[in-house]
């Protein structure tokens, strides 16, 4: 089992906790570290733009990175959402554990 991480930009504080408590419920993320106060300076249909966005680096494992990232885009209150995954080269042990024990369905 193998860790990943999600890295995505929203609007505002709310759409990002909105997001990571359906995330979290579904069980296809274990954490969501909403991060404040991101300034993003951007193109965007050809025209040059700035705003303060909220970013949030979530954490799963990789067998549900594709799952993880489809359903983000499809709860993201953005038309086009930046999101980017990626599975981790390393992680420790303790993480690996916990993503085990908190992600994906319960085993029984």
């Amino acid at each position: 089992m193998t860790a990943a991480l999600i890295w995505c930009p929203f609007g505002d504080v709310e759409s990002a906790e909105a997001a990571a408590g359906q995330l979290l419920e579904e069980r296809l993320i274990a954490c969501a570290n909403i991060l404040p106060a991101v300034r993003s300076l951007y193109r965007w249909n050809g025209e040059r733009g700035k705003g303060s966005e909220v970013a949030v680096l979530f954490k799963t494992r990789a067998d549900l990175l594709d799952a993880a990232v489809a359903r983000l885009e499809a709860l993201h209150p953005y038309d086009a959402p930046a999101i980017s995954g990626w599975r981790c080269d390393a992680a420790g042990v303790a993480t690996l554990g916990w993503l085990e024990a908190d992600c994906g369905s319960r085993k029984t």
